[in-house]
C-alpha cells in the first residue's frame, strides 16, 4: 500500500481540476493513501466503500460527499467499492478564490475551508441536493465552471447537516517523512490480514524496536498498532457482509478466530452488530 504525495494540473483553461468517474471499472482504477496540496471536493452518488482521511477511517452504504483539506492524507473514495461507481471531484487551490474581506457570504466560505482541515462530511441529503450541480461543474466551460465551484462552496457553507471527521488535524509532515515505514507496515497489513498479523514483525519492517514502533505509530496514525489492524479487518468484513458472506465467513476471512470477539470490535468500530448491519443492507 503505497503513500503518495501526488501532484495535480488544472484542467486546460481550467484553474482547477475536475474528475468524473464513470462507467470505469474499479479494478482499473487506483484508490492509493496519497495527500495533495489541493482542497477536495469528493462526491460518490451511491453505493458502498471506504473513507479514509486524515486519522478517519469508516465504511459507507449511500454514496458519500466530503470536503477534504490541503495536504491532509486521505485515501480515493472508491477504496473497497464495488462497481457500478459513479464519483465527481474537485480539486483546487485556496488562492484560485477572490473572497473579499468583511462580507458575511465570503466569510462562510472561509470558514468551511478552515474545518476542511479536519475532514468534513456532509449527509447523504445535502449529497444529493448537490450531485446535479457538481454534474454541471463536469460539464462547463470557461468561466461558469468557476462561478458554479463559488456556488457550490456557498452551499455548503451554509449548511450545517455536516460531521467533522477528524477531531486534530493529520500533519502530512508525519506521512511525508515516515513514507517508507508507514508503506512496509501497511503493506503487511494488507497481505496478511486474514491470518495473524505480529506486531514484532511490523516492528521489524520499520527497523525499529517494538517499544519504539508502537510510539511511532500511535503518533503517525493516532491509533495504536492493534486498533489499526482491527479496523481494517473490520472493514473487510463490511465489504464481506454486503457481497452476502456469513457472519462466520466474514469473522474467519478477516482474520477473527472468535466470533464472539469479531461480534463485539464490530459494534465497537460501526456502532452496530454483524446481524443488525446485513438487516441495514
Amino acid at each position: 500500500m503505497k503513500v503518495t504525495l501526488e501532484h495535480i494540473s488544472p484542467d486546460e483553461n481550467s484553474s482547477f481540476r475536475v474528475l468524473h468517474i464513470k462507467d470505469v471499472p474499479i479494478s482499473e482504477l487506483n484508490w492509493q493513501y496519497h495527500y495533495h496540496s489541493e482542497i477536495e471536493i469528493v462526491c460518490v452518488k451511491n453505493g458502498k466503500g471506504t473513507r479514509h482521511v486524515g486519522y478517519h477511517k469508516s465504511h459507507f452504504e449511500d454514496g458519500a460527499l466530503a470536503l477534504i483539506g490541503s495536504n491532509i492524507p486521505h485515501s480515493g473514495f472508491g477504496l473497497n467499492a464495488t462497481d457500478p461507481h459513479e464519483e465527481i471531484v474537485i480539486q483546487f487551490k485556496e488562492d484560485i478564490l477572490s473572497l473579499p474581506e468583511g462580507e458575511p457570504d465570503t466569510n462562510s466560505i472561509k470558514k468551511l475551508l478552515e474545518i476542511s482541515r479536519y475532514g468534513v462530511l456532509f449527509s447523504s441529503k445535502i449529497k444529493n441536493e448537490l450531485f446535479p450541480k457538481l454534474e454541471e461543474v463536469a460539464r462547463a466551460e470557461g468561466y461558469k465552471r468557476y462561478l458554479l465551484l463559488l456556488e457550490i462552496l456557498f452551499d455548503l457553507s451554509k449548511t450545517e447537516d455536516f460531521e467533522l471527521m477528524n477531531t486534530e488535524v493529520m500533519p502530512y509532515t508525519i506521512v511525508s517523512r515516515n513514507r517508507t515505514r508507514l508503506e512496509a507496515v501497511f503493506t503487511y497489513v494488507e497481505n496478511g490480514y486474514q491470518n495473524e498479523i505480529d506486531i514484532m514483525q511490523a516492528a521489524h519492517l520499520a527497523n525499529l524496536t517494538k517499544p519504539a514502533f508502537c510510539n511511532f505509530f500511535k503518533k503517525a496514525t493516532s491509533l495504536t498498532f492493534v486498533e489499526f489492524v482491527n479496523r481494517y479487518r473490520i472493514d473487510k468484513a463490511c465489504i464481506l457482509l454486503s457481497q452476502e458472506k456469513s457472519i462466520a465467513e466474514s469473522c474467519y476471512a478477516t482474520g477473527f478466530n472468535n466470533i464472539t470477539y469479531f461480534n463485539k470490535i464490530f459494534k465497537k468500530y460501526t456502532n452496530t452488530t454483524p446481524g443488525q448491519f446485513i438487516r441495514n443492507l
